[in-house]
């Protein structure tokens, strides 16, 4: 199971960290990402981290902004989002699987992020 935690509100330019709690003994065995989702908007994928946090790669939409880091002892992975903008409001979700396929999905949280 995974349970996605740490969404708020907050002021453009600002910063946030989501956590994704998740159960289990196999959870380090599992690449895990982000995914996000606005109102009348597909879902997108936000990045994601490899099995042991020595690869990420993010959309092009939130390079150089979004960090995605990962605790397997804690079994938690992070989204670290900084210099945030109006259009990053979306219900953010953690998923796990094999770095293409994302087979388990969590509870999201809410970003919103006001101008």
């Amino acid at each position: 199971q995974l349970q996605a935690s740490g969404g708020g509100l907050v002021q453009a330019g600002g910063s946030l960290r989501l956590s994704c709690a998740g159960s289990g003994r196999s959870f380090m065995t599992y690449s895990m990402g982000w995914f996000r989702q606005a109102p009348g908007k597909a879902r997108e994928f936000v990045g994601g981290i490899n099995w042991s946090g020595s690869s990420t790669y993010y959309a092009i939409s939130v390079k150089g902004r979004f960090t995605i880091s990962r605790d397997n002892a804690k079994n938690t992975v992070y989204l670290q989002m900084n210099s945030l903008k109006p259009e990053d409001t979306a219900v953010y979700y953690c998923v796990a699987g094999d770095g293409s396929q994302w087979p388990y999905q969590g509870q999201g949280t809410q970003v919103t992020v006001s101008r």
